[in-house]
């Protein structure tokens, strides 16, 4: 049998009959997590609302297993899909617990009442996202995220296939923004539910996603696995950046170079000079960063903040024409700091780059910065 849960076919969505998006193709296992990225008003949360049935689908199909979601009734739609929205819920009189509670109301008859065995399950539901000892409070009353792993707990009551999230971490600090992805990671390995979600924060979409989504105009910009879609040329274009730039390597956003041929020469390597790169860039003081490997983690950080970067093959013994290169700027610069170099057998010619700079009197560490 195969462990696709989640389809799409040929989905256009949009608003009052108006389409904003054509030609969805996407596919979800049990286990994945699929994100959607792209800028504001792009069509995130319209494509999320349209595979909940709270928006009307203008084209196409969505499968939840092998069944039409459109031939699916509302309350056997809530047994398989659980739905946490980005709007702040507000209800009045309800404790943590009566909230998860309602994610049985699916199984439960007209009245409402809950059995022993959905107890258990709502108790499980919030041990399972560390929230049972919330489960007297007032909702209204609790930090946004205790709240969202409450409004998680309650989707988990409902024990779906499906988990679908809008911006589940807006409104959270770093915390519990780590918090929450983690426990959406622990689900789809340890219950095999398909996650949906959409998320503003890049980094942690690249870090958690087994596929990602860039929404960007009427189609798909692009669909792949983060190793394809967290490129330096996708996310510029996906975001239109115009200054600074995307570091893939770091997931991170740097902001633009300063102009201007180098007043400092930074040599440094295996991170220590990022923190000095990015305290000169921020002082809009133009510089040089070297010599550095290709495959330094400082190489891939001065590439997008420094004027020049001297470079050498990673594993090779540094050439005469970067040591030259080198010794070049240490004339033309004002300043030449040494970030916390170590030097090795293949880098022993920066002893001489540090001897010229101490000897025109330019030398600097780091800490005297």
């Amino acid at each position: 049998m195969s462990d696709l849960i989640f389809r799409t076919k040929g989905l256009t969505v949009g608003y009052n009959g108006k389409p904003l998006i054509r030609d969805i193709e996407i596919e979800v296992k049990a286990g994945e997590i699929l994100t959607l990225i792209g800028p504001n008003g792009s069509g995130k949360s319209t494509i999320l609302k349209s595979v909940t049935r709270q928006l009307k689908i203008l084209g196409g199909a969505v499968y939840i297993g092998e069944k039409d979601l459109m031939q699916i009734s509302l309350k056997e739609l809530a047994k398989q899909m659980s739905v946490v929205l980005t709007e702040r819920m507000k209800p009045e009189l309800m404790t943590c617990r009566d909230i998860v509670a309602t994610g049985r109301h699916p199984y439960t008859g007209n009245l409402g009442l809950l059995s022993e065995e959905d107890e258990q399950i709502v108790d499980e539901s919030m041990e399972s996202v560390h929230v049972l000892d919330l489960q007297n409070r007032d909702f209204n009353a609790i930090s946004d995220g205790q709240r969202q792993r409450v409004l998680l707990a309650r989707a988990i009551c409902q024990k779906p296939s499906v988990l679908i999230l809008d911006e589940p971490t807006s409104f959270l600090d770093i915390r519990h923004k780590l918090e929450l992805l983690s426990l959406l990671r622990d689900l789809t390995r340890q219950r095999g539910i398909a996650v949906i979600m959409s998320l503003h924060e890049i980094d942690l979409a690249q870090k958690i996603s087994d596929k990602v989504i860039c929404i960007k105009g009427e189609t798909l910009a692009r669909y792949g696995t983060p190793a394809e879609v967290f490129r330096e040329d996708v996310i510029r274009d996906l975001y239109e950046i115009e200054t600074g730039s995307y570091d893939p390597l770091f997931g991170s956003i740097e902001l633009e170079k300063p102009e201007g041929e180098p007043k400092v020469f930074v040599l440094s390597n295996g991170g220590s000079g990022i923190p000095v790169y990015r305290s000169l860039q921020k002082d809009a003081i133009p510089f040089a960063a070297g010599i550095l490997a290709e495959n330094d983690i400082d190489c891939s950080v001065a590439e997008k903040l420094a004027a020049e970067v001297v470079k050498t093959p990673a594993f090779e013994t540094i050439s005469r024409e970067a040591a030259d290169r080198a010794l070049q700027l240490v004339q033309s610069c004002e300043t030449v700091i040494d970030a916390g170099l170590t030097i090795g057998e293949t880098n022993q010619v920066l002893k001489t780059v540090l001897q010229e700079a101490e000897r025109f009197g330019k030398l600097k560490k780091a800490a005297e910065q």
